[in-house]
């Protein structure tokens, strides 16, 4: 007969059993659920918590380079902004263009109308042989395409010095505006300066008929029996100097206009688009961060309406490039960044211009004209080989019409 101890080696009391959940079993034994393939809920959590945690990783990968993309977005723009603010700031700054020496741009802001400064300057021989009432000129000097020159006399026991201009291509009314300061230069560091203000509107002279008594001049002022007197002039406003105009922009436009320009007291209808797609400067200020994107009438400070008209009409592809404007046209170019502009005035000034070689150079160094530079260049560098390589010997080849000083572009290009 079996025992009890071997009728329980085969029977067990507490049999093992599943129940069936689709397609998992649960062991009631563990209690745990098992798949048909073999895979725990344990596992099942465990790979989906480290599926949440990679996307979750990979979201905030996103964001940190969204982030990073949109704040170095804005530090460009940032940057943008901050350069072209400070170029329409510079406009104003880019008035006093030219002088006697080499030109420089100019980082000092003014108001009202640009400002065009030159020097003359001129050694009167003999002075003290000057006949009563007869008048002694110097030599004419081109700035801006207007002759001027000093004019002395003696008269009445007195020294008189003037100042003349000879307009180049004037119109039937035009006029020049103008701040003068005349200056005689002594032997013993004297010197004797006046100022004033005057307004050209024809070809004459304007100054001081009793600017010294003569007996003074002989006694403190000569050198030699010379005479030095130099002047000083400041252009503030020009009218009826240019050629005549091809285009109109006043209200006539009004129609066919979205922005009025005002420049002193002249108003140009223009088309914002147009100037946008012509200079870098305009795109900014009329499309740009800044309130005048706003205004149907933008101010434009520190401008000589007379050639902003020029300069209007060149962007607008008319053929007003000449003489008398193209220095003032590559001005308003490069001050607006206008890259067509500068590219059609270094052609005239290339192709068509009979500037001296000396006044082309001075417009190439002032605007970059790379062109126009090398030509220049190439021209002095074809006269140096002509003759040894002495600058001195050099300087008189040059011709007439080039003046060569210590500090004009013309010696530093023929004193290799």
């Amino acid at each position: 007969m079996a025992t009890n101890e071997e009728d329980n080696m085969g029977i067990s009391t507490e049999p093992e059993y599943t129940v069936p959940l689709e397609n998992n079993r649960v062991t009631a034994e563990t209690g745990e659920i098992t798949g048909t393939g073999g895979t725990s809920n344990a596992d099942l959590l465990e790979e989906i918590q480290e599926m949440r945690a990679e996307l979750i990783a990979a979201t905030e990968e996103v964001k940190k380079n969204q982030k990073d993309t949109l704040q170095e977005l804005e530090s460009k723009i940032e940057d943008i902004k901050k350069v072209m603010s400070e170029k329409l700031q510079s406009i104003e700054a880019l008035n006093s263009k030219m002088s006697s020496d080499i030109p420089q741009k100019s980082d000092n802001t003014t108001n009202g109308a640009s400002e065009k400064k030159f020097k003359l300057k001129h050694v009167f021989e003999n002075v003290s042989e000057f006949e009563e009432n007869v008048k002694n000129i110097s030599g004419k000097e081109n700035h801006f395409n207007v002759n001027w020159y000093i004019m002395s006399r003696r008269l009445n026991g007195h020294l008189g010095c003037f100042i003349f201009c000879e307009p180049i291509a004037p119109s039937d009314k035009w006029s020049i505006r103008t701040k003068l300061e005349y200056k005689v230069v002594g032997s013993l560091q004297h010197a004797v300066i006046r100022t004033s203000e005057h307004c050209y509107q024809k070809s004459t002279g304007w100054g001081y008929a009793k600017f010294l008594e003569w007996e003074e001049v002989k006694k403190w002022y000569l050198l030699d029996g010379n005479l030095t007197v130099e002047a000083k002039v400041t252009i503030i406003e020009t009218t009826g100097l240019g050629t005549k105009k091809i285009r109109t922009f006043d209200e006539s436009q009004k129609d066919v206009s979205d922005v009025i320009l005002v420049v002193g007291d002249t108003k140009f209808y223009v088309l914002k688009m147009f100037l946008a797609s012509q200079s870098s400067v305009f795109k900014t200020l009329l499309f740009g961060d800044f309130k005048e994107s706003e205004q149907s009438e933008v101010k434009l400070n520190g401008i000589d309406p007379e050639y902003f008209h020029y300069f209007l009409e060149v962007l607008y592809g008319e053929s007003a490039i000449d003489e008398a404007n193209v220095e003032d046209i590559t001005l308003l170019a490069d001050m607006y960044d206008a890259q067509t502009a500068i590219r059609r005035c270094e052609e005239f000034l290339l192709k068509e211009s009979k500037k001296t070689l000396e006044k082309k150079l001075e417009i190439a160094t002032l605007y970059n004209l790379e062109n126009l530079k090398e030509k220049c260049k190439s021209e002095i560098e074809a006269v140096q080989n002509a003759v040894p390589k002495d600058c001195d010997h050099q300087a008189t080849v040059v011709p007439k019409d080039s003046k060569v000083s210590k500090k004009n572009p013309l010696r530093k290009l023929l004193c290799f």
